[in-house]
């Protein structure tokens, strides 16, 4: 892939995130079980890796360092688009990263802020991504659906495709 089509896959991945901003982290724990939660994005950077804050000893941190394939999703049904992520993930202790991507909001889940001991950034790099975007409203895409199932035609669920890093 070219360097000018990876960047316009990347920035369509980070528009497409940045609609959304919290993600379904979904990770395998020791026993193969799987396990997601909610987590907040950092930042997807210019190579299209996904950060987001953490906690060096929650439970997803133990499941990345027995299993670090994970998925994360994306859906904002307003608008209709939905996105799935392929990655691996790791734990990165870097405070000048920390620094960069810090928000106040954060400060809700560390109140010692960057110097919270038990603060770290979980990177995923992105492998690859799926996404659906009908880039209709909901009223729109719900005639859509009823004019297929009365004329009996298939319903055109928009845009779809995959994007590979």
């Amino acid at each position: 892939m070219g360097t000018e089509a990876k960047t316009d896959q990347i920035k369509f991945l980070k528009d497409k995130v940045e609609d959304v901003r919290i993600a379904m982290l979904v990770t395998v724990n020791a026993n193969h079980e799987i396990h997601s939660r909610p987590m907040g994005t950092a930042d997807v950077d210019e190579e299209g890796n996904i950060w987001f804050f953490t906690n060096e000893y929650s439970s997803k941190a133990e499941e990345i360092s027995h299993e670090n394939k994970v998925v994360v999703t994306y859906s904002n049904p307003n608008n209709n688009t939905y996105l799935s992520i392929k990655g691996t993930a790791s734990l990165v202790d870097n405070k000048e990263k920390m620094k960069k991507l810090w928000n106040p909001i954060i400060k809700a889940f560390f109140p010692d802020g960057i110097d919270d001991p038990k603060l770290t950034l979980l990177k995923v790099d992105t492998e690859e991504a799926e996404y659906w975007d009908s880039n209709s409203s909901k009223m729109v895409v719900g005639f859509q659906m009823l004019k297929a199932a009365i004329t009996g035609k298939r319903y055109d669920q928009g845009d779809h495709g995959k994007i590979q890093l």
